[in-house]
């Protein structure tokens, strides 16, 4: 998840069962997970259908749904971890100063004298904020770099750019 439009974003995951009658649990990664239902048919990351949404409701910040592939609860359990994707297509269009942290992905990450450093080859949340991954051209292990205005000062969309200001204590991960 460079994201070109009409490639899949991740919006969601399945995070099991919820009651007996097949309902499912999912963990939505959008500012609101009933939007999940708007968009109706999830991918799995291949571009296959992985669930058609029929309904659901929200709870505790998940999504509880139908989906006409689930008739069990233990159907629903077996989807547990499955990442659940949409056409990027069928989002809405961001204001011109905004963008989706997918649309990182594959930009060039050069420092703030110009300099290439690599490119963005995903962006992660852990659960202290997002963090860019990026893959160094000379093939060393790729490192994270906070996403924030401290480290990440500019964002050129249209010119495939990012500038990076790498932190001294940023250190490269071993593959």
């Amino acid at each position: 998840m460079a994201q070109a439009r009409g490639g899949l974003i991740l919006v969601a995951q399945a995070a099991g069962a919820f009651g007996v009658k097949g309902d499912l649990r999912i963990t939505a990664y959008t500012e609101d997970p009933a939007a999940l239902l708007r968009y109706a048919t999830l991918r799995r990351e291949d571009g296959s259908v992985a669930l058609t949404l029929t309904g659901g409701r929200v709870a505790n910040g998940a999504l509880i749904a139908r989906a006409r592939e689930v008739e069990t609860r233990e159907q629903a359990q077996a989807l547990r971890g499955l990442r659940l994707y949409i056409e990027r297509d069928s989002l809405p269009e961001p204001d011109p100063d905004e963008f989706y942290l997918a649309d990182l992905v594959g930009l060039v990450a050069r420092s703030p004298s110009g300099e290439p450093m690599g490119q963005v080859r995903s962006v992660q949340n852990f659960g202290a904020g997002e963090l860019l991954e990026i893959a160094p051209y000379d093939g060393s292990p790729s490192w994270w770099a906070p996403f924030t205005l401290a480290v990440v000062p500019d964002i050129r969309l249209a010119d495939g750019v990012i500038v990076i200001d790498r932190p001294a204590e940023v250190e490269a991960r071993e593959d």
